[in-house]
């Protein structure tokens, strides 16, 4: 498929490991000439992300990822990731699987010394692995997300909406390792959440093997170092004792989906201890029962290391869910990281591919790719069409913008230079073709967008000539008579920059219809 249009939205509730920063602004760099524009993976190529989560909404799906920000040495170069800036949440979203827009992140952990002083949950220093899930409390739909703060704990956000800011309704940890509900849970992080069909709510927990060091096979065989909680109608409270699902050789990253009736509990396998050939190290195994609190039984895995298909090692982190009745699974791996700064720097970016359940309720070995997963519509060009929509770009960055009418907390791509662009796929121009283009955007010293489809320098379509605004936050609409754009095509935005420092943002952009003058 064409590589999707998502969109970076602020996630709306959350259980997660919790660290501070500042909103982000993302770097970027030409992937696309690598992988090439006919694959979908990675699913973002400008920014870096980790330990993914899914939540379907309205519609669309949102993914959920941490942060996962460079580190670097005294002399500038990159170093080998310690998770220290995992503290912030971004999202991404798509209606279609076909295309990804960057919008905005949550600035999470905000504990002193440790996170931003814009970090919205000041008890935590950490933002590791963020999950989340939409339910209606009190007649009001309310998003839930789940984060952990670090290993040592986790707590929960809420908004209206998933593109609308959280806030920290506890104000504290609600997950600590004394907590009665925790007893055996080595480390507490990588916390997930499930909403069953009859809206009750469930979070898996699982991590680490007792004890850390010398561990007997005996404890590495089952660990029991995971529970699920049954979640209170107002998804804060529990209810009832956790259980403990009798997992062989878990480690982290619990998850819980449902199929068929059926439900699934899985988790990374440990990479300790002697392990048998059904259990491989480092990949994801599932259990499944006909119960989400207990009775669990071992299939076997479904989700090899990245490394397997795209090199690099680290850990696996997944999560399955459904999507307009087809499931998938999000995870993982450092191919970004590997190609821009070298192997064993440890950086992840999220993938995802399509899951398969046999008849049986068994499921078949995902076949991690770069292609990802086939679009499921095309995309509306008579639409408002966000700049920071992108299948693939060659270098630019976005950053929170100043202009007004876009979606709450919108994104604008800036840090344009002289030959970058960015592309949407399958966008459809109909038979009769567009007879407008316009676009929305700021420019210190004038330049053009060029319009080409296919490829950055395929059939060039029409010119916008920018003029000049004496300011980066300073907007105009530009708008040009055009021909030629029928039918489907990737479309590629081409920038010319005038000048050598000229500061360039780009917000929006759409076509009118030729005959009916737009939509």
């Amino acid at each position: 498929m064409c590589k999707k249009c998502w969109v970076c939205l602020c996630v709306f509730a959350f259980i997660l490991s919790l660290s501070g920063g500042e909103p982000i602004t993302t770097s970027s760099a030409s992937i696309a000439v690598a992988y090439g524009t006919v694959n979908a993976l990675p699913l973002i190529d400008h920014h870096l992300g980790a330990d993914p989560f899914a939540l379907t909404y309205n519609g669309r799906v949102y993914i959920t990822f941490s942060t996962d920000d460079k580190e670097y040495n005294s002399n500038g170069t990159i170093k080998r990731n310690s998770f220290a800036n995992l503290n912030k949440i971004s999202v991404i979203s798509s209606a279609d699987m076909d295309w990804v827009t960057m919008t905005s992140c949550i600035p999470a952990a905000g504990a002193d010394g440790l996170g931003t002083p814009k970090g919205i949950a000041k008890w935590a220093g950490a933002s590791w692995a963020p999950s989340a899930a939409a339910k209606k409390i009190n007649g009001n739909g309310k998003d839930k997300e789940f984060l952990v703060n670090g290993g040592g704990g986790g707590g929960k956000g809420v908004a209206d909406s998933p593109i609308l800011p959280w806030t920290d309704p506890i104000g504290k940890q609600k997950a600590l390792p004394s907590t009665p509900l925790m007893s055996g849970v080595v480390w507490l992080f990588d916390p997930a959440v499930f909403v069953d069909d009859d809206g009750t709510g469930y979070s898996p927990i699982l991590g680490g093997v007792p004890p850390i060091s010398n561990a007997l096979q005996g404890q590495w065989t089952p660990p029991k170092t995971g529970v699920v909680w049954l979640l209170g109608p107002d998804m804060t409270s529990v209810e009832g004792s956790a259980s403990t699902p009798d997992a062989p050789f878990m480690f982290e990253d619990s998850g819980m989906h449902k199929y068929n009736g059926k439900y699934y509990y899985s988790g990374g396998i440990n990479f300790g201890g002697s392990i048998p050939a059904d259990k491989p190290p480092g990949e994801i195994g599932y259990m499944t029962s006909s119960s989400p609190m207990d009775s669990f039984s071992y299939r076997g895995h479904f989700l090899k290391n990245p490394g397997a298909f795209f090199g690099g090692g680290g850990n696996n982190h997944h999560a399955v869910f459904n999507f307009k009745n087809e499931p998938y699974v999000v995870y993982h791996t450092q191919t970004v990281s590997s190609l821009l700064y070298g192997a064993g720097k440890g950086y992840r970016s999220p993938h995802i591919n399509k899951l398969v359940h046999n008849p049986d309720g068994s499921l078949q070995e995902v076949a991690a790719n770069f292609a990802g997963v086939k679009g499921l519509s095309n995309l509306n060009p008579y639409h408002r069409v966000e700049a920071e929509t992108f299948a693939w770009n060659g270098r630019w960055l976005t950053e929170a913008s100043s202009a007004g009418g876009g979606p709450v907390n919108t994104f604008h791509v800036t840090n344009i230079q002289n030959e970058d662009w960015v592309a949407v796929g399958n966008a459809a121009f109909g038979s009769r073709g567009a007879s407008v283009g316009k676009a929305f955007v700021a420019f210190a010293s004038g330049g053009t967008i060029a319009v080409r489809l296919g490829s950055n320098t395929g059939r060039f379509v029409f010119a916008l000539n920018v003029p000049s605004s004496g300011s980066n936050i300073r907007w105009t609409e530009i708008t040009v008579a055009i021909s030629g754009a029928a039918g489907v095509h990737n479309v590629f935005k081409v920038f010319t920059v005038t000048g050598t420092a000229a500061t360039f943002v780009f917000d929006f952009w759409q076509f009118t219809d030729a005959v009916i003058g737009g939509r």
